[in-house]
Parts: structure tokens; sequence; C-alpha cells
């Protein structure tokens, strides 16, 4: 336990910090509309879903973080573009990148593949909060230092972000 932040000390140890990272996502009949694409909001949640594997793969729960931290990440904003569809049946790939990282919000960018081939980007602004009122709080001082080496790591390796 360091500074009372037991859940951020360390990342987990099979997960290479300078690798994009990236969440298979099968897309089921419950995700398609009736012709078997991928209906548009079912998008946000294989990007939530991402996201949350994300942190759990730099050893951050965020049940933990609500609980024992009164932590909670909210999405502000959020931007989409819809490239190609996904199908029925499809293997996914979704991506997240830290691209930016200030001391009550983030910036991260993500993307939807198949295959190789880029369904979606999107970019999606976080806001730090308090679980017990929903006001902004700062990032604690044990994790800000991790979350800035994840985006400096991002930085360093521009292929693994969302430009084009």
């Amino acid at each position: 336990m360091r500074d009372g932040w037991p859940c951020f000390v360390r990342f987990s140890r099979s997960f290479n910090m300078n690798t994009p990272f990236t969440h298979p996502v099968r897309v089921y009949w419950e995700d398609t509309d009736a012709g078997g694409v991928v209906y548009h909001a079912q998008y946000v949640a294989f990007l939530e879903r991402a996201r949350t594997e994300w942190l759990r793969a730099h050893g951050h729960s965020q049940e933990l973080l609500r609980l024992q931290h009164d932590l909670v990440f909210a999405v502000r904003a959020m931007t989409i573009d819809f490239r190609l569809p996904a199908r029925l049946d499809d293997a996914l790939q979704v991506g997240v990148v830290l691209r930016e990282c200030r001391r009550a919000s983030l910036v991260i960018a993500q993307r939807i593949e198949r295959d190789g081939m880029r369904l979606l980007d999107a970019e999606v602004r976080v806001a730090v909060l308090r679980a017990s009122d929903f006001k902004p709080r700062p990032i604690p001082d044990a994790l800000y230092p991790q979350l800035k080496a994840l985006q400096e790591a991002a930085s360093a390796h521009p292929d693994s972000s969302n430009a084009e």
C-alpha cells in the first residue's frame, strides 16, 4: 500500500504499457438490427467495455475505485465517425489509447476494427468525479503519474492513435 491507494501501485504483469490495448468483441443477434447489421448505439457499449478492460489491464477496477476511493469516470462527450458496418458474428477488436491526461479529465482515442479494417473511430472525453456526489475531483496523486506515463507511451507511438 502506498499513499493509501493499494490498487494504483502496480500494472498488470502481462500487460506492456507500450503496446496498444485492444479488447475482442463478438457481434451477437442482440447487437444487430433485423438485417444483421450492428445497431449504431451498440458501438457505444463496445467502446465502454474496452475502456473498462483497459483500466482493468492496468490494475484499476472501476468498482474498487468507486467503493474504496469515491472515484468514478463519466463520459462527458463523445465523437464517433462510423466508417463501415459491423455484422452478425463478426470478430471485432476495440482499441483504446490515452491521448490526453489532465488533472480531472481524460481524452481517449478508440477504434473498432474487423480483420485489420477500420470500422469506427471515436474520441471520448471522460470526467473524473466523486462517486458520492458526482462533482469533479482531481485524479489522485498515486494514479496521475501512471496515466501520464500511458499518455506519453501513446505519444511515442503515433501509429497507435486514431489519426488519419
